[in-house]
């Protein structure tokens, strides 16, 4: 161990800028992904593009600096890359088409969840109680449920209704072999590269569609060499008590995935987490969200999959992470960078998206096959009506609209009233505790 130490802290510059880019690597497909999303959904322009994608790549970096510093106020101290987060995108998307509010209302939200976080980081492991396993796990499977459309859309080539040739054979081919791609470089890669398949994906699709000239270079062609960073950039923010809400309830689960991520570098470092600690880590995720208000990029949480590649590399200094963090700020700088992702075609960009959001899916059910004690009926009960619900209003969400406004914020996005319900059933069934929702451990008696 002792060896390790002195290795790490004598380490060649080069050898830690190059562990440095390959974190950057590793959450590189999972963080453009967020701005092509939302930014295609909102029919942003190629510059509004191009600039979404660079303040992104930037927030991105400070975020991850803020995290990683660890001071009295802010900042856990350990090393951990932050992203956009993924929970983010379909209310995001449901904000900005919605009648009345629009992308200001977006930045509004996102302000205001910050500033919850940032405010409540100390009562947040009390306010956490209202979120065991089977109210987390039913909530980000309904996130991911809800995505699932997108994928499939941006998969035939967009919006149906816009693009002619949406559902072509040669859209279908591209969108299907990037998927296939994906899991052939997850059933037979290994290591770094494994944990990159999104982003090669993306290349080598985007590379077949080039040769047959279906890639449009016009974004890189327009884009500049360095922009400055522009607050407010798409207008002065606006405040919906709904959507504030919604981006609450999406920072709150971020924080509850965020704190599992802590208690894991904890144990790979060798550090025990203080409640100080997780309240120091809050504050950061807090102002980290506000800026990705204020500079109108996103919601910024903690990575997982850079977790892995810590305990792959063995590499658990945080020098590595503020080269990475340095990286994402200098690249954020650079439009023309930014502009190269805008070449992803639509289909190749469902291709992975459809890997992408069913991981988010999948992460739901893992949390409630892993953490929630299925055998309870109540338990059954909860997952049942909350998803139901979560994905009803999503199909169907006019169906509200007669309610009185107050009532309506807490039924007329599918995420809301999905997460609203599996609230107040858990109350109903497990109490605030909720012990009898989590699974017994081996050896112990179950319900």
């Amino acid at each position: 161990m002792e060896q390790e130490r002195v290795f790490q802290r004598h380490r060649h510059p080069i050898k830690t800028l190059s562990l440095g880019l390959q974190h950057v690597l590793a959450m590189y497909a999972g963080a453009v992904i967020v701005p092509l999303i939302v930014g295609g959904a909102l029919d942003f322009t190629h510059q509004q593009m191009t600039y979404l994608i660079a303040i992104d790549l930037l927030a991105c970096g400070v975020a991850t600096l803020l995290q990683v510093w660890g001071n009295r106020f802010f900042g856990i101290g350990l090393p951990v890359m932050l992203g956009c987060a993924f929970q983010a995108v379909s209310p995001m998307i449901a904000i900005g088409l919605e009648d009345g509010a629009g992308v200001s209302a977006i930045y509004g939200a996102i302000i205001a969840s910050g500033l919850f976080v940032l405010l409540f980081a100390n009562l947040f492991g009390k306010l956490i109680a209202l979120f065991p396993p089977v109210v987390t796990g039913s909530v980000v499977t309904i996130i991911g449920v809800t995505l699932i459309p997108v994928a499939i859309s941006d998969l035939g080539g967009g919006n149906p209704g816009v693009n002619p040739e949406f559902g072509s054979p040669f859209n279908l081919a591209l969108g299907f072999g990037v998927l296939l791609f994906i899991i052939l470089m997850n059933r037979f890669a290994t290591g770094f590269l494994r944990s990159i398949s999104v982003l090669l994906g993306l290349l080598a699709g985007t590379l077949v569609a080039a040769f047959a000239g279906q890639v449009d270079l016009t974004p890189l062609k327009e884009a500049s060499w360095f922009h400055a960073v522009q607050p407010f950039y798409f207008g002065k923010p606006t405040f919906h008590a709904s959507a504030i809400l919604t981006m609450i309830l999406v920072a709150i689960v971020s924080v509850a995935e965020s704190t599992g991520v802590f208690m894991a570098l904890g144990k790979i470092v060798g550090k025990d987490i203080t409640s100080k600690d997780l309240t120091r880590g809050y504050r950061a995720e807090g102002l980290a969200i506000i800026l990705g208000g204020i500079f109108n990029s996103f919601p910024y949480t903690t990575y997982s999959q850079n977790v892995g590649l810590v305990q792959m590399s063995r590499v658990k200094t945080r020098d590595v992470i503020f080269v990475a963090g340095g990286l994402l700020v200098l690249i954020g700088f650079v439009p023309k960078i930014a502009a190269l992702t805008q070449l992803v075609p639509t289909s190749v960009l469902g291709g992975a998206m459809i890997a992408l959001f069913g991981l988010v899916l999948s992460s739901g059910i893992r949390m409630l096959g892993d953490q929630v004690d299925l055998n309870r009926h109540e338990n059954l009960l909860i997952i049942a009506c909350s998803v139901g619900m979560g994905l009803g209003v999503t199909v169907l969400p006019e169906i509200f609209d007669r309610l009185p406004a107050g009532l309506r914020i807490l039924v007329d996005n599918g995420i809301v009233a999905g997460s609203f319900t599996a609230i107040v059933m858990n109350l109903l069934f497990n109490g605030l505790k909720g012990n009898k929702s989590v699974k017994a451990e081996p050896g112990q008696a179950g319900n």
